[in-house]
């Protein structure tokens, strides 16, 4: 190219998506959450669980707005992490689509307990399952406990 002709432009958008940019115009592949699905805003209630940035949250209340003149009706979710307990809320359009974790729960015996890992046994499946340690429950070798599974990480949730 000789000095003084402009460089012909780039086809295609080449701008990084970073920050707050407009998620609609994003390709598909930046809504893949793995262990999860997707519904609407409007069809959540309290009790179920959604799946934000990564992590898996319990919904606790839910109030919706009424749509004004011009704009639509939104929605206010207020979570808390099912791992953590760290609580937040999040404000969407009712039409908006949200990441449901899928989640699975099942029961187990304790076989023994090692440092912060609870080893157990799938009470149907027989599979060995090493689960993190909840220092608020009363854990021992033999005892049955439940758990759930979300998005690739383990919780002990009750003991019997």
């Amino acid at each position: 190219m000789s000095p003084g002709r402009a460089k012909p432009p780039l086809k295609g958008n080449t701008a990084p998506l970073t920050g707050n940019a407009d998620k609609s115009a994003r390709p598909a592949m930046y809504d893949i959450m793995p262990g999860t699905t997707r519904v609407e805003i409007r069809t959540l209630k309290v009790g179920r669980y959604v799946a934000l940035e990564e992590n898996a949250y319990k919904i606790l209340g839910m109030s919706k707005s009424k749509p004004g003149k011009h704009g639509s009706a939104k929605a206010r979710i207020e979570l808390e992490d099912i791992f953590t307990g760290q609580k937040r809320s999040h404000v969407g359009t009712v039409t908006d689509t949200i990441h449901v974790p899928l989640i699975e729960k099942g029961s187990a015996i304790v076989t023994h307990i090692q440092g912060s890992e609870v080893h157990a046994m799938d009470n149907k499946t027989y599979e060995t399952l090493i689960l993190p340690m909840d220092s608020e429950l009363n854990l021992v070798a033999g005892g049955e406990i439940q758990w759930m599974e979300a998005m690739g990480r383990y919780k002990v949730t009750r003991d019997h």
